[in-house]
């Protein structure tokens, strides 16, 4: 029977500036790619059905549009994704956290994520994000109730990123100052928007869009070791 990875969406389509935000598209679209032939994914969100998609990533990356949001079976796990509320990470082999300014407006202080996020880790499963996505881990602890950032490598949004887009004013935090904050080993691509992806134990992380594809391929190798 074939492995089963979590994904995990983002509920919130609004920042604190008020402008449109949700999951970005390719951190979703790109990741299923490469990892939907080989594994049984399902899709959830802090409030279930179709989690709200980030309009401007829906711009600027128009070919995932037809491959993804168009493509009937995603359809269909999106209309009918879980609420976090009711899934077990004992039914999972990995959890993946998908990207979007969203993940930092809801999931990192959702306490039934945070929960399930820690379940996975403890239960030694891999633990994944991209990009904003390990925005919904920050809360997250290891069995001795130590954040799972700390003493460990990790990567996300980096702060110079942020600052390019014009986004800091927009979430409550930046990713890269809560990563160090935790005592985590931040790392990053040497230039912004580079691909870099960084696994420590069962925790992996990618940086930013361009991470999506090269940390799927590291979930694939994760589970497939």
């Amino acid at each position: 029977m074939s492995k089963r990875i979590l994904f995990v969406f983002t509920s919130a389509n609004k920042t604190l500036t008020g402008a449109q935000t949700g999951w970005y598209l390719p951190e979703g679209a790109h990741p299923y790619y490469v990892l939907s032939s080989k594994y049984q994914i399902d899709f959830a969100s802090p409030n279930g059905p179709n989690p709200p998609v980030d309009e401007g990533s829906v711009q600027n990356f128009k070919d995932d549009v037809p491959k993804f949001l168009e493509d009937a079976t995603v359809q269909q796990k999106f209309a009918s994704a879980k609420k976090l509320a009711d899934v077990s990470a004992a039914d999972y082999d990995a959890v993946f956290y998908v990207g979007g300014h969203g993940p930092v407006m809801d999931l990192a202080s959702d306490p039934v994520n945070i929960k399930l996020a820690s379940d996975f880790f403890r239960a030694g499963k891999i633990t994944s994000a991209v990009c904003h996505g390990p925005a919904a881990i920050v809360g997250a602890t290891d069995a001795e109730g130590k954040s799972i950032f700390k003493g460990r490598k990790a990567t996300g949004f980096s702060d110079l990123e942020e600052e390019q887009i014009g986004k800091v004013k927009d979430v409550p935090f930046l990713l890269e100052a809560r990563i160090k904050e935790l005592g985590g080993a931040y790392e990053k691509a040497p230039e912004p928007w580079k691909p870099h992806v960084v696994q420590d134990g069962n925790l992996i992380t990618g940086q930013n869009p361009a991470s999506a594809h090269p940390i799927a391929e590291a979930i694939d190798k994760a589970l497939s070791a």
